[in-house]
């Protein structure tokens, strides 16, 4: 009984609407089109849940995940919402750079026998600082196929950080752009210790050069819904170079 009882409540999390589940601040999932889905956790910024957001997509020959929760109390509860909501497993994950909030879960997905990757400099930034690091790396941009959808990774310069890459989701055209772009919703551009400022800009023109026309747009944080967020982080950047 208390089994059935976790499962009824694990399946109430999954499929209940964001806003209800936004409400407890742990582990939101939102279908964004096809096979693909936003996941979003929070952790305390300045005493304020903070949300981060990460994809998978699902198809016939696993799940592929972007990025892990930056919530660790998260790590197994998203891996068992996806075996429940979809009767899939996670098979293969690629985290967009150095920073916790991408790379936090790793180490843990990997104990459970899914295949991790990050570029080679990501790997070594995770190295140096003792942090957790994927079992896999991939020197250029990198392209996955998988149950017949195509995603590529893409590095388009310094930005966010030296190593932030891209991921691009041919069959959809969805962006999935990290903490490099910078949600609509930023009235800022957060932290930036380890930002070249400088270079930032042209890694975004890069990127629209690469793949224009998104139909979907994915920031690390904030509100993802818009398409407007690659100008909208362009406009902070002008800003933050004015003052």
């Amino acid at each position: 009984m208390k089994i059935q009882m976790a499962v009824i409540l694990l399946l109430e999390i999954c499929l209940s609407p964001p806003s209800v589940q936004a409400q407890g601040r742990k582990l939101t999932i939102t279908h964004l089109t096809g096979g693909y889905f936003v996941f979003t956790t929070h952790r305390n910024f300045k005493g304020t849940p903070f949300p981060s957001n990460g994809l998978y997509l699902v198809t016939d020959e696993g799940v592929v995940m972007i990025d892990t929760p930056w919530d660790t109390t998260q790590f197994q509860p998203l891996l068992d919402s996806i075996e429940i909501k979809h009767k899939q497993n996670v098979v293969l994950c690629i985290a967009t750079h150095s920073h916790e909030d991408r790379t936090g879960g790793l180490a843990f997905l990997r104990d459970k026998g899914i295949k991790t990757y990050t570029s080679k400099q990501t790997y070594d930034i995770c190295v140096e600082r003792n942090e957790k690091k994927a079992e896999y790396t991939f020197n250029a941009d990198t392209t996955f196929i998988v149950g017949g959808h195509t995603l590529q990774t893409y590095y388009g310069g310094e930005g966010h950080t030296k190593d932030n890459i891209v991921v691009w989701f041919d069959n959809e055209r969805i962006l999935y752009g990290g903490c490099l772009v910078k949600s609509i919703e930023a009235a800022d551009l957060g932290y930036t210790k380890e930002s070249n400022l400088d270079a930032w800009p042209e890694t975004l023109r890069n990127i629209i050069q690469k793949f224009p026309a998104p139909a979907f747009v994915i920031p690390g944080h904030q509100d993802w819904t818009s398409t407007e967020s690659i100008n909208h982080t362009l406009d902070l950047l002008r800003a933050s170079a004015q003052r």
